[in-house]
C-alpha cells in the first residue's frame, strides 16, 4: 500500500473517532466544569486535581457524545446534517464506536474516582446513564425531551464543584440553574433552525401542532427571562459583586434580545443568532464570576 494514502487513511479515521466525541460541545463543557471546580475551591487551586477533573468529565462527555450517536446512527443517517457523520457514513463499523464510547466513558468515570473523588465520579455516570437512558429514547417520542435532557445537560458545573469541595452547596445548585435555563433557549433555537432536518428523521424536538413557531418562541423568551434574575443570585448570596451583577445584566439583555427577535420573525437567520449569543453568553457569564472573585 503507498505509504501517503496508509497515512491519509489513519488521519481520516482518527478524524473520525474525533467527531465522534463532539468536541465544539465539549468546550462549553468544560468551560462549566472549570467554573464549578474554581468557585467551588477553598484556599490554593490544586491544578493537578483540576487537570484530573478536566480530563474525566472530557472523557465522560466524549463516551456519552459517542454512545449517543451509536444509538441514533439510523436517525443521523435520515438528516442532511448528520448524514456525513461517521456512523450513518458507514466511515467507522458501530462495534468500534461502541467500544470506543464504553472505552472513554470508564476511563473518566475511574479518573474521577481515583484522582479527584467519588461523588465527581458518581455525578459524571450518572450524566451518561440518565443522558443515554432517558434524553436520546424521549427525542423519538415527546417535545418533552428538551425538558429532561435539561437535567443531566445542566450537570457540569456540578461535577466541578464536587471535585473540589467533595460536596454540594447552595451556590452550586445557583450554577446548575443558569446552566438548566440557558439549555433551552440554546436547543429550541437549534431545534428551530433544523426542524425539517428533525421531521425527517422522526425526532420530537419541537410540538408538530407548533408549525408557525409561536409555542417555541413562548417558551424561548420564558426561559430567557427566568435567566436573568436567577444568573444574579450570587450577587445577593454575597458571592459575586458589581462587576459581576452588571456583566451578567448585560449579557443576559443581549440574550432576551436575541430571543425576542427571533419570537417576531422566526427565521432560520434569527435562530441560527440566538445560538450564537447562547455560545457567548455561558463561558462569559461563568467567566464573569471567576474574574469578580478574584478581584
Amino acid at each position: 500500500m503507498d505509504p501517503k494514502s496508509s497515512l491519509h487513511n489513519w488521519r481520516s479515521t482518527v478524524s473520525d473517532y474525533w467527531t465522534l466525541t463532539k468536541p465544539e460541545v465539549n468546550v462549553l463543557v468544560l468551560a462549566s466544569t472549570l467554573a464549578g471546580f474554581y468557585l467551588g475551591s477553598r484556599g490554593p487551586l490544586s491544578g493537578l486535581r483540576l487537570a484530573h477533573t478536566l480530563l474525566g468529565t472530557l472523557l465522560v462527555a466524549s463516551g456519552t457524545a459517542t454512545l449517543n450517536q451509536f444509538i441514533e446512527r439510523e436517525y443521523d443517517a435520515r438528516m442532511r446534517r448528520t448524514a456525513n457523520r461517521p456512523l450513518p457514513a458507514g466511515r467507522l463499523a458501530p462495534s468500534w464506536a461502541l467500544g470506543f464510547g464504553v472505552l472513554l466513558s470508564a476511563a473518566g468515570a475511574l479518573d474521577l474516582a481515583l484522582a479527584v473523588n467519588a461523588l465527581s465520579s458518581l455525578l459524571a455516570v450518572l450524566t451518561l446513564g440518565s443522558y443515554l437512558a432517558f434524553y436520546t429514547p424521549l427525542k423519538r417520542r415527546t417535545p418533552l425531551c428538551t425538558l429532561v435532557g435539561a437535567f443531566p445537560g445542566a450537570m457540569p458545573p456540578l461535577i466541578g464543584w464536587a471535585a473540589a469541595r467533595a460536596s454540594l452547596s447552595r451556590e452550586a445548585w445557583v450554577l446548575y440553574a443558569v446552566l438548566f435555563l440557558w439549555q433551552f433557549p440554546h436547543f429550541l433555537g437549534i431545534a428551530w433552525m433544523y426542524r425539517e432536518d428533525y421531521a425527517r428523521a422522526g425526532l420530537q424536538m419541537l410540538p408538530p401542532s407548533d408549525l408557525e413557531g409561536r409555542f417555541t418562541s413562548c417558551e424561548i423568551l420564558v426561559f430567557t427571562v427566568a435567566l436573568l434574575p436567577v444568573s444574579v443570585l450570587p450577587v445577593f448570596m454575597g458571592h459575586a459583586g458589581l462587576i459581576y451583577f452588571c456583566g451578567a445584566m448585560a449579557l443576559g439583555l443581549f440574550f432576551l434580545h436575541s430571543g425576542a427577535r427571533l419570537a417576531i420573525s422566526r427565521s432560520k437567520l434569527l435562530a441560527r443568532r440566538l445560538l450564537l449569543a447562547s455560545i457567548i453568553y455561558l463561558p462569559v457569564v461563568f467567566g464573569l464570576m471567576m474574574v469578580d472573585r478574584i478581584i
